[in-house]
C-alpha cells in the first residue's frame, strides 16, 4: 500500500484545486486537470468487457491530463499507482453464486473515502448497489455520471422475471438514476432506450472502442489453428463468462446442430465461471468435441485465439457493448450475436444476428461460412475500424465536460 490510508476522511482540498466538497461545475478543463474518481463492482481479475473498459478509459484520461481514481472490491485493501492511474480496492464481499464478484458493500467507509478523495468528477459503473452516489454527489455539488453497462430490464429478464415485471421495474430504477446523476452515458443506441423510454433528458451516448493494434487479422497462426482444428474442420469461438446472463450453453447447443446437420465443427470456449462445471458435463455428455480453456489471462493469446477461428458467438441476450466481440471483429473474425442485445448494432453487416436457441445461432453459422473467408474477414476488420479508444476516451470526457489540458505528467503524488 502506498499514500495514504485507505477511508480517512477529511475534507482537504485536492491536489487540481478541487476544494473540499465543493467540486468543480461542469465545464472545466481550464489550466488544470481534474481528479475523475471511477467506482466500479462486479469487476475481478478474470472480468472482460469491463474491466478492459475501465483501464483504457483510465490511461486515456491521464493522457488528457487528468487524475483517474478508480475504487474497486477485492479481496483484501490495496492502492497503488498503475498505468491506469491510481487504482484502489476495498476489501469486499464475495456474491454468491457469481463466481468471484465482489461488491462495495461498506457505505460508511467508502462514503468517508470519497469525502477524503474530493473528486471533481464522480463515474459510476454499476446500476444497482452504488446508486446512492449519484446523490451523494448532487448534495456535494460535484458533476456525476453514470455509465450504462447493460440494460436493467436485460438482465432482470435474464434472471428470470418475466418481460413486463421486468420493464416497470427497469423504468422505475432507471428514474431514480437519471435524478441523482448529471449525465447518464450509454455505449449504445440499444443501452439508450430505456432512458428515452421513461423520458430521461440527461442521456448521452459514448461508444466503447477497440485496441486495433493488438488484435489485427495479422495474429492468425495456421500451427495455433491446427492445435484446435484440423484441416476441413470449422473453429468456433466463445469469449465469455461462463455465467447464466451470457447464455454459454446456447454455444453448445449450435456446435450440437452443427454436427447434427454434418458440419466437422468444433468450439473452444476461452472464459470462467460459476456454469463452467456443468457445462463440461454437458460437452462430455453429449459428446461435443469442446476444449475448455478457463480464462486466458494473456490478451496476446486470447488474440492469436480469435485471430484462427472461423467464427466467434455472443449468446448473451443482454449485452449492451461486447468488447470480445468487437476484438473479434478486429482479429478478421466474423461474429454471430443474440438478437435481443446491442451487439447487431456493433456488428453490423461485419456478422449475423440469431435469435436465442442453438439452431437459430447454427443457421447463423452456416449463413456467414456461405460467405467466401478472404470477404467476411476483410468485412470484420473494417467494421472494427470504426470503433478506437482514442474517440471513446474523448466521447466520454465530453459526457464529463473535462476537456483535456496538455498535462500529460505522470500521476501526481498523493496529497499529504
Amino acid at each position: 500500500m502506498s499514500g495514504r490510508a485507505l477511508g480517512g476522511g477529511g475534507t482537504a482540498g485536492s491536489a487540481n484545486g478541487g476544494g473540499g466538497t465543493g467540486g468543480r461545475a461542469f465545464g472545466g478543463g481550464g489550466t488544470g486537470g481534474l481528479r475523475i474518481v471511477r467506482l466500479a463492482n462486479f469487476v475481478t481479475p478474470s472480468s472482460g468487457g469491463l474491466r478492459t473498459a475501465l483501464d483504457r478509459l483510465g490511461r486515456g484520461y491521464l493522457a488528457a491530463g487528468h487524475e483517474p481514481v478508480l475504487v474497486v472490491p477485492g479481496e483484501r485493501d490495496d492502492d497503488r499507482h498503475t498505468p491506469q492511474g491510481r487504482v484502489i480496492t476495498l476489501t469486499g464481499p464475495l456474491l454468491a453464486g457469481t463466481g468471484g464478484y465482489r461488491v462495495l458493500a461498506g457505505r460508511r467507509r467508502l462514503r468517508a473515502l470519497l469525502e477524503d478523495l474530493a473528486p471533481d468528477r464522480l463515474e459510476v459503473s454499476d446500476r444497482t448497489t452504488l446508486r446512492w452516489t449519484g446523490e451523494w454527489a448532487r448534495r456535494r455539488r460535484i458533476p456525476a455520471v453514470m455509465v450504462s453497462h447493460e440494460t436493467a430490464d436485460g438482465v432482470l429478464r435474464t434472471w428470470g422475471v418475466p418481460g413486463p415485471a421486468a420493464a416497470r421495474a427497469a423504468d422505475r430504477l432507471n428514474r431514480r438514476s437519471a435524478w441523482a446523476y448529471h449525465r447518464i452515458v450509454c455505449t449504445t443506441e440499444w443501452a439508450e432506450r430505456e432512458f428515452v423510454r421513461i423520458g430521461a433528458r440527461n442521456v448521452v451516448r459514448a461508444p466503447l472502442g477497440v485496441d486495433l493494434e493488438r488484435c489485427t487479422p495479422a495474429r492468425y497462426s495456421p500451427a495455433l489453428r491446427a492445435g484446435y482444428a484440423a484441416p476441413g474442420e470449422v473453429l468456433l469461438l466463445l469469449c465469455s463468462r461462463l455465467s447464466v446472463e451470457k447464455r454459454p450453453g446456447t454455444a453448445l447447443d449450435a456446435l450440437a446442430v452443427l454436427r447434427e446437420r454434418g458440419v466437422p465443427a468444433r468450439l473452444v470456449v476461452a472464459g470462467d465461471g460459476p456454469l463452467r462445471t456443468s457445462l463440461e458435463r454437458r460437452a462430455a455428455a453429449r459428446r461435443l468435441p469442446v476444449a475448455f480453456l478457463g480464462h486466458v489471462a494473456d490478451r496476446e493469446a486470447l488474440a492469436g485465439l480469435q485471430a484462427v477461428a472461423d467464427v466467434c458467438l455472443a449468446p448473451g441476450p443482454a449485452e449492451t457493448f461486447g468488447l470480445s466481440a468487437l476484438e473479434a471483429l478486429a482479429c478478421g473474425t466474423p461474429v454471430v450475436a443474440s438478437a435481443a442485445s446491442a451487439l447487431p448494432e456493433v456488428i453490423g453487416g461485419a456478422g449475423a444476428v440469431a435469435a436465442g436457441t442453438g439452431a437459430d445461432f447454427a443457421d447463423a453459422v452456416g449463413d456467414l461460412l456461405g460467405r467466401p473467408e478472404p470477404g467476411r474477414r476483410a468485412a470484420a476488420r473494417a467494421r472494427a475500424e470504426l470503433f478506437d479508444w482514442p474517440a471513446s476516451v474523448a466521447a466520454f470526457l465530453a459526457a464529463h465536460e473535462a476537456l483535456p489540458t496538455g498535462d500529460t505528467a505522470q500521476p501526481r503524488e498523493h496529497r499529504p
